[in-house]
């Protein structure tokens, strides 16, 4: 039983961690930190020189921006520039409007802009900006978190630095010692009134979804499962709509559409895949909102808890945690036990491990599309008591272990697999 004390703490930090944004959130975050330079700078620079770890630039290539059309760093960091605010956060380009993009496109067309790979750095999510107008130079780092500003200076001057282990805007996560007993402990008893706020998540993330479905958006992956021309093959089941509702948002996230959708843990297909299937198996069975609200509690919850040990970015793909938040929250809505939503989180480690990450992009919708299905799986095979033992794998007796286990594999054992990912990603071509 949690204390008040705890389960307040625990509600910081799923507010710190579930927000909303608009885009992609590596792009966008190296728009914020421009933004912010833009600011201390009082204009737009006139040059612009952007450093980024291997991770922020293997996940910033290949995705749409909001509004834009197009696909990269170089016009987030001119609208950034342009129309960014620092105050709106991962919304730092809801200004957008059709000039700024004109304006934008000047402003690569005038190599204003230079983007580096920062090397010998071991922190994974790390943005540097420096950037000149007139005498004036401005430098500023966010790192750890896409929000987190850590290095901000001024001709030479130090406004701001933190340590690296000083949290700045961050929830102080590590002194909550998460486990899968407290993550159930209060997504299963809190007072439901002190969890209602997580109903924005379904929300938002349900409305980016319908607008989706108005349109065509990457690789419609979502209209290929609701109109394809094999849809007999799958039919039209509640299974089927889990993926398609889900799918939908991430295909016109990807795509840059320009509407936000409610994001866990630093990204948005992360609080995509958390909520959304929940949703509409809650909806599509009669569920109450009161289940509804614990099962996203509990699925928003389990995935930060895994992303802590895991990282804000690493060379696993972050659909699979999420998923695995679903598969506990779907599990609880079928009627399981504490001991079966264990037996869920078993069986997509023991199965979706592996899956890489090689960057934000369309096609991550099919790996959205994958990760459902087998948080649906897992949960139904869950319900019926079949688990992924102990003696299989990397799957331990322990849940927590079990899902350490996962975590160490993607934040240390697929360091290589990163850096060849990105390798093979920037020299496409040669």
């Amino acid at each position: 039983m949690l204390l008040p004390q705890e389960r307040s703490e625990i509600i910081a930090l799923i507010k710190h961690e579930v927000t909303p944004t608009i885009g992609c959130t590596e792009p966008v975050a190296v728009a914020l930190a421009v933004a912010k330079v833009k600011e201390v700078l009082g204009g737009v620079p006139d040059n612009i020189e952007v450093y980024l770890s291997a991770n922020m630039l293997k996940n910033a290539m290949g995705v749409g921006i909001p509004g834009t059309g197009m696909v990269g760093l170089p016009i987030a960091i001119a609208l950034g520039a342009l129309i960014g605010k620092s105050d709106y956060g991962l919304e730092v380009l809801r200004d957008f409007t059709p000039e700024a993009l004109e304006q934008g496109r000047q402003m690569i067309d005038n190599k204003r802009i230079i983007v580096y790979l920062k090397d010998n750095i071991t922190e994974k999510l790390y943005i540097e900006v420096i950037a000149l107008k007139g005498d004036d130079r401005v430098k500023v780092i966010i790192s750890r978190d896409h929000t987190r500003f850590s290095h901000i200076e001024k001709n030479g001057v130090v406004l701001l630095h933190l340590h690296e282990e000083e949290p700045g805007n961050l929830a102080s996560e590590e002194d909550l010692n998460l486990s899968f007993g407290k993550v159930c402990d209060f997504a299963l008893e809190s007072p439901v009134d002190e969890l209602h706020f997580i109903l924005k998540a379904a929300i938002m993330n349900r409305a980016a979804s319908d607008e989706s479905l108005k349109g065509e958006y990457g690789h419609g992956v979502a209209q290929t499962l609701r109109h394809g021309s094999q849809q007999n093959l799958m039919g039209n089941t509640i299974f089927t709509r889990m993926l398609s509702v889900t799918v939908a948002a991430c295909d016109a996230r990807m795509a840059g559409a320009m509407f936000p959708v409610m994001s866990n843990s630093g990204s948005g297909n992360q609080g995509i895949a958390a909520t959304l299937p929940v949703l509409v198996f809650a909806e599509e069975t009669g569920k109450s909102e009161e289940e509804l609200i614990r099962a996203l509690a509990l699925s928003h919850l389990m995935t930060i808890y895994i992303k802590q040990s895991l990282g804000r970015l690493s060379g696993l793909c972050g659909a699979a945690v999420a998923a695995t938040g679903s598969a506990c929250g779907i599990t609880y809505l079928m009627g399981g036990t504490r001991e079966q939503i264990a037996f869920s989180i078993k069986n997509m480690i023991g199965n979706i491990t592996g899956m890489i990450c090689d960057g934000a992009k369309p096609s991550c919708a099919l790996k959205v599309s994958n990760s459902v299905s087998t948080a649906t799986l897992s949960a139904l095979m869950a319900i019926d008591n079949k688990v992924v033992t102990s003696i299989e794998g990397i799957t331990d007796e322990d849940v927590d272990k079990t899902i350490h286990n996962f975590t160490k594999i993607g934040s240390e054992g697929m360091t290589e697999t990163d850096k060849m990912v990105l390798q093979i990603m920037t020299s496409k071509g040669d």
